[in-house]
């Protein structure tokens, strides 16, 4: 079956088109973070090592695992290998407090925390909260390192049946009215959304927010499914953020619009090369009719802003050009080229 014939499915899994992708292009990046680079055939690999070391700790399709770390490559593949064995992910933000965090973590149901050192710390007046078991995605005292728990070279999992109404992923709302309450997103959902993405082969997604936030799920895994390279970054920081657009010719990205003023304002932005960006994205506060202007005048490329809640995935999409923006209707999937 072809990348494109298992798209045209009602339905399919992220983790058949990554393995297309391993078979039919496997040397190509899908991970990217400062000098280290994971290929479609070692992500292939890496996800049949993190679901075979889940099942081999009694965690079973339907089960569910927490990450709360800064963005890293383990994080992704943690993420992406919990989805091969039927494993739903529940990824908190490391700025909560720990308190907040414990609750969460019970409140999912996670048996294993993935972690770094930095959330160890925050989490550490609530530690008698919390039973998962802790796994170190940056191999330091905060848990099992990461790299002795993942099973060896080789390993594959049992395979197991994923269902359109099983669960992908549990996004834990903000709690601004309340405590946080987890929003459960299916696979079908994440199907339909990846099935409309724009991107194609070639495409690089430069991935500057938290891969706890869906603002950032929207755009990582349809990078995945299309084959494309997300290039990480742990923290935001407009220099580098520009450097690397040009360095690796990036084609997307999803930012805030706090984000877009900072890189808008930076004084050297208009000597940067930003030619290879095809669209831009944003999401989740006020953006500015004179911000969208000046994006759209001096920063080569699309601009769509999303309007929606987590409970959707995506939402009600703006295409913004210079005389103005037509709306989508949010009622049905939007066209390829509006989708993230």
């Amino acid at each position: 079956m072809t990348f494109q014939d298992l798209l045209n499915q009602d339905f399919g899994t992220l983790s058949e088109l990554v393995r297309i992708h391993a078979r039919d292009q496997g040397g190509a990046p899908a991970m990217i973070q400062d000098d280290r680079t994971v290929s479609y055939a070692e992500l292939d690999a890496l996800m049949d090592r993190v679901a075979g070391s889940l099942q081999r700790a009694g965690v079973e399709s339907g089960g569910v695992l927490a990450i709360s770390a800064s963005t890293s490559i383990e994080y992704g593949l943690v993420f992406l290998g919990a989805l091969r064995a039927g494993v739903a992910v529940a990824p908190l933000a490391p700025s909560s407090t720990a308190d907040s965090l414990a609750m969460m973590i019970g409140d999912c149901g996670a048996k294993i925390l993935f972690l770094d050192a930095g959330v160890a710390e925050v989490l550490e007046p609530a530690a008698g909260k919390v039973t998962a078991v802790r796994v170190s995605l940056d191999d330091t005292g905060a848990g099992t390192a990461f790299s002795g728990w993942l099973a060896a070279t080789g390993a594959t999992p049992s395979p197991v049946t994923v269902e359109p109404t099983q669960a992908f992923n549990i996004i834990y709302s903000s709690g601004t009215t309340g405590a946080p309450k987890g929003i459960v997103q299916s696979h079908l959902m994440r199907w339909q959304h990846v099935r409309y993405t724009e991107r194609g082969l070639g495409c690089t997604s430069l991935i500057s927010t938290g891969l706890y936030s869906n603002t950032t799920l929207v755009s990582f895994f349809p990078t995945i499914a299309a084959g494309g390279a997300v290039l990480l970054m742990a923290k935001f920081d407009v220099a580098r953020f520009l450097s690397l657009s040009e360095r690796y010719g990036v084609t997307h990205a999803m930012l805030v619009p706090v984000q877009y003023k900072r890189i808008m304002d930076y004084p050297d932005f208009d000597r940067f090369d930003l030619s290879s960006f095809q669209m831009k994205f944003c999401t989740s506060a006020p953006f500015s009719a004179e911000l969208k202007a000046d994006v759209l005048k001096r920063w080569p490329g699309g601009l769509t802003e999303y309007y929606g809640m987590t409970e959707g995935g995506g939402g009600c999409p703006t295409v913004c050009n210079l005389s103005g923006w037509s709306w989508a209707n949010s009622t049905q999937p939007p066209p390829p080229s509006v989708m993230p």
